[in-house]
């Protein structure tokens, strides 16, 4: 019988054998919520202030690359895998792609074919703030997917610290 997943999470946590030590686990357990949030905070609110999908996407990308460091891969699994991210990232390229065409529909690429709403309110700006969405979901799940992909990464058995050996001249050889 397995075991709920909640346990398993918890297990994940506290093992010492996945991750890194007590004190960035229980740091990360603090901060992470707060990166998350402060993350979708930038992508919505771009259209009004610095920030956007981009700068976004990277907190976002980070908040969950700091999870992987903190507890492991297998942990972060659990709440998406690298297929997951993958197909994020795609969504996300193809939502921006999207978004464009239906301006282009409208009369030219990238119309703005919303409303405009009122200035300085979170709901204005038209397809502005739909773009950061889609961006800030394809540069979190990107970055997140590199990350993964350079930590499986291996150089093989040969230590990267040795110096390789130079192959010996004829001269040496007589």
């Amino acid at each position: 019988m397995s075991e709920p997943a909640e346990d398993r999470r918890e297990r994940l946590v506290d093992d010492p054998g996945h991750g890194m030590t007590l004190v960035v686990k229980t740091i990360t357990r603090l901060l992470a919520g707060f990166i998350l949030i402060y993350g979708l905070y930038v992508v919505l609110y771009g259209h009004l202030s610095p920030g956007g999908g981009f700068a976004g996407g990277v907190v976002l990308g980070c908040g969950l690359i700091l999870m992987v460091l903190a507890f492991g891969r297998r942990f972060v699994a659990q709440f998406i895998s690298e297929r997951g991210a993958g197909m994020w990232d795609s969504a996300g390229a193809l939502a921006f792609l999207g978004i464009a065409v239906l301006g282009y529909l409208a009369g030219r690429f990238f119309q703005n074919f919303l409303d405009a709403g009122k200035p300085f309110q979170l709901f204005s700006g038209g397809t502005i703030p739909l773009s950061n969405i889609a961006i800030g979901i394809k540069v979190s799940a990107c970055l997140f997917v590199v990350f993964v992909a350079l930590a499986a990464f291996k150089l093989g058995d040969r230590d990267a610290s040795e110096p390789e050996e130079p192959e010996s001249s004829d001269r040496e050889r007589r």
